[in-house]
């Protein structure tokens, strides 16, 4: 998510760290590359102008000359900036004091619109609401068709009556059959275009008139970049838009769409797609993604993810483990599979801040089949293989190998990084890893 980006921030706010004194040479330097590294992340020329001329402003003002680490000071500024650029605040979807709540959903065709409605569905559902899927896109061949199965997959609730291919009998109906089912949110899939064209915009006038939205939210493709902004500025223009929800920001995306839409159009960035999966959409926060740009982390992301996917009393027995250092590979193996639930390892660690011991593990990129071989190395060990590490000599090292059928190259590499594992864990299980247990408010059982 933003990678280039922000690999180039940092090593911009790295050199000025350290700074005893800031001159007014080194902020314009500073302000100059910014403004380069924006560019070519797609953000709009006059956004990325207005940006590190604001930042300028503040880095030349009393706070930062009076300052005693001024560099530190200038790096706040830029990040202060950033959550503004990016928003400000969280702005969370609002609902009806009247259910049910009416989520219109808008977009261009091809933006992910059909999964995000369900992504949305599920996120909402996990938040303790009922919500219920509707499809009017009569038009795209396989697109009801699409979002049935994607209910019946995921447990939603779903509408349809296959007959009725009018766009705006079937928002009525749905609505009718939403209000006598006790659902509390109607999601409506709205039919797409390769390009607005006035027959959508009207189209989508008259479901509106038919089912008031208390949410207009706009689908729009990440990669796309300017394409992204400027058509959310078309679609606000005509409907108003609440809300965007920002898909695919865990691809190549330069994350110009996610640095200026919220400029362009006045509106917040409620929720952003990252992958595939029906439950891979989060909340946007602001100033969460601004920490993971700028290589400070995003610890409060990490440990919501903890809480949904990490047993309690597993974690409690893990930690006590570490500081008895009596990690064995059996743990290390079942850490892994705990990890993975948690989604993409690259997005896990992108989350963990640049610091300390931890410094460079957010830049790692990792294969996730690697993950898959490890499993099986282990597996191929006997039960005092893995809690006795030490007693693998050559030999027991060319049957694991066999085994698992992976080269005895790997089996030495995976040891290798389970002992510096063990040591990084010790260290941490002095530091941030009780911040983060004292920060997890798990369910109970």
């Amino acid at each position: 998510m933003l990678d280039n980006l922000s690999k180039k921030l940092q090593k911009i706010l790295k050199n000025l760290s350290g700074q005893g004194r800031v001159s007014e040479r080194h902020i314009d330097e500073t302000a100059r590359e910014i403004r380069n590294a924006l560019l070519d992340a797609d953000v709009h020329f006059k956004i990325a102008k207005e940006f590190v001329e604001r930042i300028k402003k503040r880095a030349l003002g009393q706070e930062v000359i009076e300052s005693l680490t001024p560099g530190q000071q200038v790096i706040k500024v830029v990040r202060d900036e950033l959550i503004q650029l990016l928003g400000g605040d969280q702005t969370e979807v609002q609902f009806s004091k009247q259910p049910p709540s009416v989520f219109l959903m808008a977009g261009l065709q091809g933006s992910g619109k059909t999964t995000t409605s369900a992504k949305l569905a599920l996120y909402l559902k996990k938040h303790n609401h009922t919500p219920l899927l509707l499809s009017v896109d009569v038009y795209r061949p396989a697109a009801i068709e699409q979002l049935r199965v994607l209910c019946e997959n995921n447990r939603l609730g779903y509408f349809d009556i296959p007959e009725d291919r009018d766009p705006v009998s079937r928002t009525k109906q749905g609505l009718r059959h939403a209000q006598n089912g006790g659902y509390d949110v109607v999601l409506i899939d709205t039919a797409g275009r390769l390009h607005i064209d006035e027959a959508m915009m009207t189209e989508l006038d008259r479901i509106r008139e038919t089912a008031p939205p208390m949410e207009t939210l706009l689908v729009a493709d990440a990669m796309t970049g300017q394409d992204a902004v400027r058509s959310a500025k078309e679609f606000h223009d005509r409907l108003n838009l609440t809300g965007i929800i920002l898909t695919k920001m865990d691809g190549d995306a330069r994350g110009g769409a996610a640095l200026s839409i919220k400029t362009v159009t006045g509106q917040p960035i409620k929720f952003i797609g990252t992958g595939e999966k029906v439950d891979a959409l989060e909340p946007f926060h602001p100033e969460r993604l601004a920490g993971r740009i700028l290589g400070m982390g995003d610890v409060l992301s990490l440990i919501e993810k903890a809480e949904e996917n990490v047993d309690r009393e597993h974690a409690a027995e893990l930690a006590e483990k570490i500081q008895k250092n009596e990690f064995t590979l059996d743990d290390f193996r079942d850490q892994l599979k705990q990890i993975r639930k948690m989604g993409p390892l690259d997005q896990i660690l992108g989350m963990l801040p640049n610091m300390g011991p931890l410094r460079g593990l957010n830049q790692v990129k990792v294969d996730e089949k690697e993950l898959i071989h490890i499993e099986a190395i282990i597996g191929s060990m006997t039960p005092r293989e893995r809690r006795h590490h030490q007693i693998l000599n050559g030999s027991r090292r060319k049957r694991i190998a066999r085994g698992s059928g992976r080269p005895v190259q790997e089996i030495n590499r995976l040891l290798k990084q389970y002992v510096e594992t063990r040591k990084m864990m010790k260290s941490l299980s002095k530091g941030i890893m009780p911040r983060m247990m004292r920060g997890m408010k798990f369910p109970m059982p």
